[in-house]
Parts: structure tokens; C-alpha cells; sequence
């Protein structure tokens, strides 16, 4: 009996000797936080009310800070039109699809009955008063530059004929013709040397 407590008496201080010194547990690592990605949706998604994915084929054409963009194109073409012409178009054109597209739209708003078409029947209106307002200018310069070259012609044959005028057979011809001219002109210098021709004095 006294062996067999002891044994027991040993066993329970045994088995109990783990208890009494427990293994500590590694410390444990801050949680990291998670980032939430929130989507904004597109201009577009949002007028019509709809989840924006994120391969939304309206979403580089239709920026949220812009709704009229969107809701003038939507007015006269719809949503699905446009959607369906951007997905047929490669992506270098569809830039200059959704302007179009936004400026025919504003241009039908703006005058249903002939929408664009009336704004491009006014501008090739304009294009054509411009060019004949050219036309009349260029032939007016034409003109302008004959007349230019018509007086330097006649500028150029008045100085050539002055030039022959002016020659020393000239001279010579008109001093044969007026020897009288250089001979009163002798007699008023004989005059001078005489005082013939002043008799009283010139001043007081």
C-alpha cells in the first residue's frame, strides 16, 4: 500500500510538473491593413446609373467632372449607339468619334431640322464670300502692279529724253541761235568799268 501511494504520490508529481512551467508562445505581428480600392465611377455609368467595370469602354471618353459631355451625346444618339459604335472603332479613332459625336449632337439641339448640316452649309458659305473677296483682291493688285509698271516705263523715257536734251551739241545750238544774249551782257560790263550805269550813290 505505502509503495503504491508513493508511486502514485510520484506519477501525480511527475505529470504535474508541466503544468506548473508553461511554453511561451512566440509575439505576435501587427495585422497589416488592407487597402480598399473604390472605383469612381465614369461620367457616363453615372448618368445612367450602372455599375462602372473597370474595362468600361465609356469611361476615357467620358471623365465624371464632365456629365453634359455624355448626357448631350445620350440625348440624340443613346447609349447603347454609342457604345456600340465605339467597340467597332480602334482605339486611335475613338477620340475623335466621340467629339464628332458630341459636336453633331449640340448642332442638332441647337437646330433640329438641319442639325449639322445647316452649321456646314453656313461655313462653306462663308469659305465661299472669303475666296471671292480673294479673287477681287488679287486682281485688284494686278492691276495696281500694271499701273506701277506702266509709270516707271513712262519715267524712264521722260528722263531718257531730257538726257538728250541736255547734250553740248544742244548748248552749242542755243548759243548760235541767241549771240545777242552774250553781247548785251559784254556792254553792261563795259558799262560798269565806265560808271555809266549808276549815277548817284546806292545808299544815303
Amino acid at each position: 500500500m505505502d509503495s503504491s501511494d508513493t508511486t502514485t504520490t510520484g506519477f501525480h508529481h511527475i505529470s504535474s510538473s508541466p503544468s506548473s512551467s508553461p511554453i511561451s508562445s512566440p509575439p505576435s505581428l501587427p495585422a497589416t491593413p488592407t487597402t480598399v480600392v473604390i472605383h469612381s465611377p465614369c461620367g457616363a455609368c453615372k448618368i445612367l446609373r450602372r455599375r462602372c467595370a473597370g474595362n468600361c469602354v465609356l469611361a476615357p471618353y467620358f471623365p465624371p467632372a464632365e456629365p453634359l459631355k455624355f448626357t448631350t451625346a445620350h440625348r440624340v444618339f443613346g447609349a447603347s449607339n454609342i457604345i456600340k459604335l465605339l467597340q467597332d472603332l480602334p482605339e486611335n479613332q475613338r477620340a475623335d468619334a466621340v467629339s464628332s459625336m458630341v459636336y453633331e449632337a449640340k448642332a442638332r439641339i441647337r437646330d433640329p431640322v438641319y442639325g449639322c448640316t445647316g452649321a456646314v452649309c453656313q461655313l462653306q458659305k462663308q469659305v465661299d464670300e472669303l475666296q471671292a473677296q480673294l479673287a477681287q483682291a488679287k486682281a485688284e493688285l494686278t492691276n495696281l502692279q500694271a499701273q506701277h509698271g506702266n509709270l516707271r516705263a513712262l519715267i524712264c523715257m521722260e528722263m531718257a529724253r531730257t538726257q538728250q536734251d541736255c547734250t553740248p551739241q544742244s548748248i552749242d545750238g542755243a548759243l548760235a541761235a541767241s549771240p545777242c544774249m552774250f553781247q548785251s551782257d559784254a556792254d553792261f560790263l563795259d558799262e560798269i568799268s565806265q560808271g555809266l550805269v549808276w549815277d548817284g550813290p546806292l545808299w544815303l
